[in-house]
């Protein structure tokens, strides 16, 4: 599961983005300084886009990815298979604003380090883009978790689950909850992405 991001995008080209088409972007935490990153990390402050009901608008907020979980443990992926994610109590849907995501597998020859074999996935055409996440608020306050769904062309030779991406022109629908999640979420068709070896 994807437990490692990238984010390089500057709040501007996300506020043009969200104008162009046509959905008000609000900064309720002021206009966010947000430092270019190659590797985010569970628990790690990064920002996401949510619907404020009450404005009538997005809202880019920085918060904390994952939650904890029963035991204790983070609840950074979440099973979107089936489900809705309609209204929900102290939470609801955002966007997990990424120029890459990585996945690990085990190398083809073992290493004395015992590493895994990095690899960074990011979009032909996209500087950035938007995986489907939920947020909510909790123990540890507000926090996100991205969701999953079952892997793609692209990505199932490294993983048999990947995170759910949104295609630009479903952003809105999938944060006002005016589309339905089965309708908007699923593997990515092959060649949405491109993956090469990071590190």
């Amino acid at each position: 599961m994807c437990n490692l991001y990238s984010n390089k995008v500057a709040p501007d080209a996300i506020a043009l983005a969200f104008e162009q088409l046509g959905i008000p972007l609000r900064f309720p935490d002021s206009m966010p300084n947000l430092e270019p990153r190659s590797e985010i990390r569970i628990t790690d402050r990064a920002p996401i886009v949510r619907w404020s009901a009450a404005a009538g608008a997005a809202e880019l907020v920085q918060r904390r990815w994952s939650w904890p979980g029963p035991g204790g443990r983070p609840v950074y992926n979440f099973r979107s298979d089936g489900r809705e994610f309609g209204n929900m109590e102290n939470g609801g849907r955002c966007l997990i604003v990424t120029d890459g995501f990585y996945e690990f597998t085990a190398p083809k020859e073992p290493r004395a380090d015992k590493r895994k074999d990095k690899w960074l996935f990011t979009m032909p055409g996209r500087d950035w883009f938007c995986i489907a996440g939920l947020w909510r608020t909790t123990d540890v306050g507000e926090a996100f978790t991205m969701l999953t769904t079952e892997s793609g062309p692209d990505v199932a030779p490294y993983h048999n689950r990947q995170v759910a991406l949104l295609a630009h022109e479903s952003w809105s629908a999938w944060l006002d909850a005016s589309g339905s999640a089965l309708d908007l979420l699923g593997p990515c068709p092959g060649g949405s992405l491109a993956v090469a070896k990071a590190g």
